[in-house]
């Protein structure tokens, strides 16, 4: 099979490319902005090509030439969608509407995977959230990957296009960008800074290692229904606040916690049923504790990999209110 991923030099995306790389011909389609880094999987042999999945005339060249396309291109961080939103209209809802049409007008039996996000549906209190839910995004973010994810549903619906979608929780692992939660906290304690929490430090995520993502996005690219929807998730259930003292305690730091202004419409708890995607035969494979333990270890063993992608915001990021 050949598959081309988009924005497979970001963190998922090279997990991904790592996770099918002797399985599959694999085609690399990445406009290198922020989140991209080649190093990512420097050590891989992979047909690469530089290029913007707004660009149409060459995403229809390139899914001529595959049998499945795999989406993960896109802008994802939240802090950056609320201070400014337009990238993320234009790469995540317009980069989604062109790799859709190129694959309607140029090879209409290619498979999509859409890799979307838990943070369509909005936050929860209580149980957790099933893939026909009601949508409801909270932040420029969010309401950009719901608008892509109701996009994908209507080319299937309209074209009859080979396409999936999968929301997952919150990941971790290797060669995640260090402006995200994990790797910030744990270069900050390297040098015993300060960790930043918004707010009182309860909200709640779902953290995920990266590997069990990847193994149920191969899951769902092989055997998922056409038009369905698959939620990813891991069940490990986190305040911010414990899993900063997680990392903390792993690496024998002392209390380095500080909150701060609490970040604009955000979401308390996020939760997923993924009883759907565990159908198809899947499960995760990583408990959370020995899974941050793996991630800690190797961000301690990999400086030469985040030391120069580390800035100033990220080592001295600036509240909110001063922000705007």
């Amino acid at each position: 099979m050949k598959i081309l991923v988009t924005g497979g030099l970001g963190f998922i995306g090279s997990n991904f490319v790592r996770h099918m790389h002797d399985s599959a011909d694999i085609v690399v389609v990445d406009a290198q902005k922020y989140g991209s880094n080649p190093a990512n999987v420097k050590d891989l042999e992979y047909e690469f090509v530089k290029g913007d999945i707004c660009d149409y005339e060459l995403m229809c060249k390139l899914v001529k030439e595959t049998d499945a396309v795999v989406n993960f291109a896109a802008e994802t961080h939240v802090d950056r969608s609320i201070s400014s939103p337009y990238s993320f209209i234009v790469s995540n809802v317009n980069g989604t509407y062109t790799i859709l049409e190129a694959i309607r007008t140029c090879n209409p039996r290619a498979r999509l995977v859409h890799i979307s996000t838990d943070e369509v549906y909005g936050d929860i209190e209580e149980g957790s959230f099933k893939e026909d839910d009601i949508l409801r995004p909270s932040s420029p973010y969010s309401a950009s990957k719901a608008s892509a994810d109701l996009l994908v549903l209507a080319y299937v619906r309209t074209y009859a296009l080979n396409a999936v979608i999968t929301r997952c929780t919150n990941n971790y692992g290797r060669y995640q960008f260090p402006e995200k939660l994990i790797p910030k906290a744990i270069i900050r304690a390297i040098s015993n800074m300060k960790i930043p929490i918004y707010g009182t430090g309860k909200n709640v995520r779902d953290w995920i290692f990266v590997d069990d993502h990847c193994e149920a996005i191969k899951m769902v690219l092989n055997n998922g229904d056409k038009g369905e929807i698959y939620n990813v998730a891991s069940g490990a259930e986190k305040t911010n606040l414990e899993l900063v003292s997680a990392i903390l305690a792993i690496m024998d730091k002392p209390d380095l916690v500080e909150f701060v202004a609490d970040r604009p419409g955000h979401d308390l708890r996020y939760s997923l049923d993924y009883s759907k995607t565990m159908e198809l035969g899947w499960k995760p494979q990583h408990k959370f504790e020995k899974g941050l333990e793996e991630t800690i270890e190797w961000y301690l063993s990999n400086e030469w990999w985040w030391n120069f992608l580390a800035d100033d915001k990220i080592l001295h990021p600036t509240p909110w209110k001063l922000e705007w």
